[in-house]
């Protein structure tokens, strides 16, 4: 394995790091807002009667 090989092999593994820290945090984000009842949202659902 090459020197640069190794570097897009540890960048790749930071950037996906790096998602899935910001999804769990989007996450505890909405879960925070949901239960202050503080979810402005344009696009809601009307109610299906």
């Amino acid at each position: 394995m090459s020197d640069s090989d190794r570097k897009t092999s540890r960048a790749k593994t930071w950037l996906a790091i790096g998602a899935i820290i910001l999804i769990v945090l989007l996450l505890i984000w909405l879960t925070y807002a949901n239960l202050l009842g503080d979810t402005d949202v344009a696009a809601a659902l009307p109610p299906v009667f």
